[in-house]
């Protein structure tokens, strides 16, 4: 495995697609952007703008893959301290998730209504490549920072799988567990003490 890095800054747009790469099977995606025509480049322009405030709000940290890619991520938002509000956030929402910031605005509610206010660091998203999942990429990632801020942490999980692995990594199931976008979709609240 090649070391665990910060991602540069110049890394943050494929940081964004690597994302959406990797989280293009799961239905909240899918509930975000239906279209599948637009919907790795609608969520890949989503995930690039929320991870550009990481490195000044926390961390966006990258293992590389072979050929000078990226094979996983993990962006982390510091909830220690008070978030810096990102400078035209609706308006930038708007023009990046066009005909579906509905679908989004919906998201940003929901996760907003049921963030945890505790202090604690925000695991938003840990993504592996397809082509090498399966490889203990995101478990790295994850004991990386976890060794490192010695707070709790909390993030949203997408499916059984994904919940699976975080209790492995002592992440619990909270109350409410399972909150839902408007068409139904579930994400799981999860608390690493």
């Amino acid at each position: 495995m090649t070391p665990i890095r910060p991602a540069t800054p110049a890394e943050i747009p494929a940081v964004g697609r690597l994302v959406a790469l990797s989280f293009d099977h799961l239905p909240q995606n899918r509930s975000l952007v239906p279209d599948e025509h637009d919907r790795l480049r609608v969520m890949g322009d989503f995930f690039t703008f929320l991870s550009e405030s990481a490195p000044d709000s926390g961390r966006v940290d990258v293992i590389g893959d072979a050929t000078g890619g990226l094979a996983a991520t993990a962006v982390w938002f510091d909830r220690t301290r008070e978030m810096p509000e990102i400078e035209g956030y609706e308006q930038r929402l708007a023009a990046l998730t066009g005909r579906y910031v509905s679908n989004f605005e919906a998201l940003d509610e929901l996760f907003e209504k049921h963030h945890p206010e505790e202090p604690h660091w925000h695991l938003a998203f840990l993504a592996v490549h397809p082509d090498h999942q399966g490889a203990g990429l995101g478990s790295a990632l994850m004991q990386h920072t976890h060794d490192r801020i010695g707070v709790p942490a909390y993030l949203e999980a997408t499916n059984e799988d994904n919940i699976r692995l975080y209790e492995r990594h002592g992440y619990q199931r909270m109350s409410p567990f399972d909150i839902r976008l408007p068409d139904d979709t579930p994400f799981f609240r999860m608390w690493r003490p």
